[in-house]
């Protein structure tokens, strides 16, 4: 709990300042040192294109606008207590590098049907006092992924660098845990492909957030420990390529929520990583686990492909139902970070069947069955990979993102489909020069204290935040 050194403070203020300074460990390339102690994935005999692409193993699309990747990373053991502020923005200059994704053969999985439900009528939500418009007070926790984890996801799951995180409740009564899917996933940098996984995923039970988000040791065929393996000492990657379009360079969840259970999960299929923010999207889907996550299917039936409405959901957030709802609501956005938010809603009992979503229209006032393309924006782009969730302190409903400044924002309303309040600044891109994203809160964390995952590309691993709510 030391304070903050004066020269890391000047870092953050005047990153000009520490061009030549050494940043600590966890700045190095994630998977540097390691690879010595790596073993091979299953798949090491299966060709690998273009291994010469891997340069950094990240792939250039979802780099933040103006990120730096040269920019000297917190320490956060020395940042526990210290409490973000909003600043004026100092742009960085821009760079691009490509990058390549290896898939790893996809076994062929069943999947199960639809379950019918009877209709569900639409609730009355009633409307609850905004927060004032002040930034809340912010701090980092600790690293949730990477070199500098206490979870060591190195040693115990080759999982040097990561990104995402996204958060949810496997709805479970008798094992409650939360399920967190990470994107492009890379090992060790020795090993042919570098292990590149297109997602992993975690597991924890961890509610008191005091350190990190604590993963529990991963164990074969074990569906409540930490993490679905290949082998011990190897996440596996959990949902595969289902061989629907000819070009496809990544499969990255976006949105995850359990009912019934099962554990659903949207995805994206990236078709191509683009500029820097940018990236096309050969479509969206659902991904389905009975087993708490240990194996998925794909409904064929969820894909979205990115034309007559569904463009606006090619990326997702779910937000359970609050008091009185019954509904489980679906935000969407287009690829990349430049869209505007959407909202669907469906019986949760009907989450595969996309007949049965209804669309928020402003224009009419009104929720349209079964027409993606009546449904109108929300929440004004940009809008770059939200979370949503009903606030028990607030009692309003609570979204977060990043928006055209890259700044992590949340936003409240009384009803899930808004009036949206303004955007009040939760941690500015300029204190994390490194480039900051995916703001994906803790769905246990809905009082005062909100906990959420955080992104940093500098050091392509994820931190966990808090935010006290004022």
């Amino acid at each position: 709990m030391s304070p903050k050194p004066l020269s890391w403070l000047a870092c953050v203020l005047v990153p000009v300042l520490c061009a030549g300074l050494t940043a600590p460990p966890a700045s190095a390339e994630g998977c540097e040192g390691y690879a010595a102690e790596a073993q091979p994935l299953p798949n090491q005999n299966v060709e690998i294109p273009n291994p010469g692409k891997f340069a950094f193993g990240r792939p250039t699309g979802h780099k933040p606008t103006g990120a730096n990747d040269k920019a000297p990373l917190p320490n956060i053991g020395q940042m526990l207590a210290r409490a973000l502020t909003p600043s004026a923005q100092a742009p960085s200059a821009q760079t691009q590098k490509q990058a390549a994704v290896v898939p790893v053969p996809a076994p062929n999985a069943t999947v199960p049907a639809p379950v019918a439900a009877q209709p569900i009528p639409a609730p009355a939500v009633a409307a609850a006092p905004a927060p004032a418009g002040v930034a809340p007070g912010t701090s980092v926790v600790g690293w949730v992924t990477g070199p500098d984890s206490p979870n060591k996801t190195i040693q115990n799951l080759a999982v040097t660098g990561t990104d995402l995180g996204i958060m949810w409740d496997n709805g479970d009564p008798a094992n409650d845990q939360v399920l967190m899917a990470f994107g492009d996933t890379k090992g060790f940098c020795q090993i042919p492909g570098k292990q590149w996984r297109y997602n992993v995923l975690m597991r924890s039970s961890d509610r008191t957030l005091a350190n990190t988000v604590a993963v529990g040791d991963a164990a074969m065929g074990n569906r409540y420990s930490g993490s679905p393996i290949w082998r011990p000492g190897i996440a596996k990657q959990i949902v595969n390529s289902i061989n629907a379009a000819p070009e496809e360079t990544g499969i990255i969840p976006t949105a995850g929520v359990g009912y019934g259970g099962k554990q659903f999960m949207n995805f994206m299929s990236i078709k191509t990583w683009d500029n820097d923010g940018q990236w096309t999207t050969n479509y969206s889907a659902l991904a389905v686990s009975s087993d708490n996550g240990e194996s998925w299917g794909v409904y064929p039936g969820t894909i979205r492909k990115p034309e007559a409405g569904n463009q606006n959901f090619q990326m997702g957030a779910f937000l359970r139902p609050g008091p009185g709802d019954l509904y489980l609501y679906s935000y969407g956005t287009p690829s990349g970070r430049s869209g505007s938010a959407y909202v669907a809603r469906v019986a949760p009992a009907l989450v595969p069947d996309l007949t049965k979503y209804e669309y928020w229209n402003s224009d009419t006032n009104s929720w349209v069955p079964g027409n993606p393309a009546a449904a109108t924006p929300v929440i004004p782009g940009p809008v770059s990979e939200m979370s949503a969730q009903f606030n028990t302190y607030l009692k309003q409903y609570l979204v977060m993102y990043t928006n055209r400044s890259n700044d992590v924002v949340m936003r409240t309303a009384p009803a899930p489909q808004g009036p949206w309040g303004p955007e009040q600044m939760l941690v500015s891109s300029w204190q994390f020069p490194g480039g900051v994203y995916g703001p994906f809160m803790h769905p246990w964390s809905t009082g005062k204290d909100v906990y959420y995952n955080l992104s940093l590309w500098s050091a392509y691993n994820v931190m966990l935040m808090h935010t006290v709510l004022p």
